[in-house]
């Protein structure tokens, strides 16, 4: 009875604070969803207009109530990270409330400018572009595709990395890359089997990840933090890829783009890639859920210096239901570096902390991982279930926790490195046929948008994103215009009248319902 009244309560409450997509539903589906649901998107429906997203109400509705949707698996209440996907439950109760009450478009006019999706690149050419052969996905209809290409990078001399961009040669087909970097050349390519996930040296590192919705890996470039990753000269570069069932016969060709220092840099700060917690023993017999835990390092002296942590990438395979990852402090603190209560291998990711976290001398890492190998587990890859050991195949397992970190200075805890990573976006703007106008652009403090095409009487909308997507600035809001030829000034702040930082935004103009975009960089 009690959940009967909470079940009705809930409904009538929603229905109380029944929303429209143009009042705020349509934000928050730009903010959480669209990274993937657009068109050429890893996800099947597009999710960018009214058009296309009320016909998913109701599976808009079980997505939001069940949790699934949008996927970031982390727990934020655990740690905090930079570019969270997570829902707010204000974002949910609206979501919610519109698909239950008839998921009503609203004024139209007032729906939201868009955020912007390009298949061109964000960071532009760089200085060293790796693509891996062409290759044609194995992927039936019951079955997902993993291959891994080894590749020279041609490189001639040891550089340091400061940002990478994984460029997808198929978007609606590529679910995950994982770059390493192979210094020795060791690996060879393996896509025949397709069950190939992992590097076969210890000595092979892993870089970088791609999933959909993801953008490029850029480390702070600029004062007070430069950060980079030393790539040696004649190193392999190792793309593992996943191709998600149903994709067969389509063709990928995926690149990787790096950005290096100059040569003869100064003040740059060396960043390690190590999987610091790691078990290759554990075994797990079939019919049975089985917990698996490591420690770095084996014995109770703890870490030898202090460290800097930046980004944590938990990994398991297809057994995994869950994985956690901290470390006890020699103060008996613990240090929490990420909580996944529902692994899904099929979204994995660097997350990279909000703020830099402190591993004092003596710290120990440890993980503690759950594995299902019965029949009950869909994802199975074994029917009647087997034992399963630590392997570099999908169909093997993995307990591995890799971390981006750096030896510790004084006060890195201090930096906020969403803000940071978000400055070191500063590349050349990209030419476009938008009839949008910026100038200047690129520009340090101010600059005028105009849009020649706005006639007296139009409807104009003229929102600022950053290159994640993410709504920074409502400079005009469903506003009619007075006269011909309209523009408008932006300071460089965003709404919180807080100036946002150096880097790659673009500007979404609506005018009468109808979407103009433009590029533009603030230096």
């Amino acid at each position: 009875m009690k959940k009967f009244i909470l079940l009705l309560f809930t409904f009538l409450y929603v229905g109380v604070n029944a929303q429209t997509w143009s009042d705020n539903v349509a934000q928050i589906v730009y903010d959480k969803c669209t990274k993937c649901h657009h068109p050429g998107g890893i996800a099947p429906t597009s999710l960018m207009t009214y058009n296309d997203a009320s016909p998913m109400a109701a599976a808009i509705y079980d997505a939001v109530a069940q949790e699934t949707m949008p996927p970031w698996p982390p727990e934020n209440a655990y740690q905090q990270y930079v570019h969270s996907r997570v829902l707010t439950p204000t974002e949910k109760t609206t979501l919610m409330s519109w698909s239950l009450n008839g998921a009503l478009e609203g004024n139209s006019s007032a729906t939201p400018p868009p955020p912007v999706y390009t298949s061109s690149l964000i960071l532009g050419n760089g200085d060293l572009t790796v693509q891996m052969p062409t290759y044609m996905s194995k992927a039936t209809s019951g079955n997902d595709d993993y291959a891994c290409f080894s590749v020279p990078s041609g490189l001639l001399e040891n550089r340091v990395i400061k940002s990478v961009e994984i460029i997808p040669g198929n978007r609606e087909i590529v679910h995950h890359a994982l770059i390493y970097l192979d210094p020795n050349a060791v690996e060879v390519t393996d896509s025949s089997g397709g069950n190939c996930a992992s590097p076969s040296n210890a000595n092979t590192k892993l870089m970088a990840g791609y999933t959909p919705g993801s953008t490029p890996m850029t480390l702070p470039t600029v004062a007070p933090l430069k950060l980079g990753i030393n790539i040696a000269a004649g190193s392999n570069v190792y793309f593992a890829m996943h191709y998600p069932a149903g994709s067969y016969g389509q063709f990928d060709s995926t690149k990787v783009i790096f950005h290096f220092y100059p040569i003869g840099t100064t003040g740059v700060r060396q960043v390690y890639a190590e999987p610091i917690i790691q078990n290759w023993t554990f075994g797990l017999p079939p019919n049975q859920i089985t917990n698996v835990s490591a420690q770095y390092p084996g014995g109770s002296s703890g870490i030898p210096a202090d460290l800097s942590m930046l980004s944590v990438f938990p990994h398991m395979h297809l057994l995994g239901q869950s994985i956690k990852a901290y470390a006890i402090k020699p103060n008996a603190d613990t240090l929490k570096f990420a909580n996944i209560p529902h692994w899904d291998f099929h979204w994995q990711d660097f997350y990279f902390f909000k703020n830099i976290q402190f591993a004092p001398q003596g710290t120990i890492f440890k993980g503690e991982g759950k594995y299902d190998n019965t029949s009950l587990n869909t994802h199975n890859p074994n029917n009647p279930p087997q034992m399963v050991t630590a392997g570099l195949n999908t169909s093997d397992e993995m307990f591995l926790v890799y971390f981006h970190f750096m030896l510790h200075q004084a006060g890195d805890e201090n930096y906020d490195m969403e803000a940071l990573m978000s400055a070191s976006l500063q590349e050349q703007l990209q030419e476009d046929a938008s009839p949008i106008s910026v100038f200047p652009n690129p520009f340090e403090n101010a600059t005028t948008i105009a849009h020649p095409g706005v006639k007296a009487g139009d409807v104009v909308s003229v929102y600022l994103y950053d290159s994640q997507g993410k709504l920074l600035r409502k400079l005009v809001q469903s506003a009619v215009a007075t006269q011909d030829q309209f523009s408008v000034n932006w300071d460089g702040n965003n709404d919180a009248n807080a100036p946002v930082r150096k880097g790659v935004y673009f500007i979404s103009i609506q005018v009468n319902g109808q979407n103009t975009t433009k590029q533009l960089i603030k230096n």
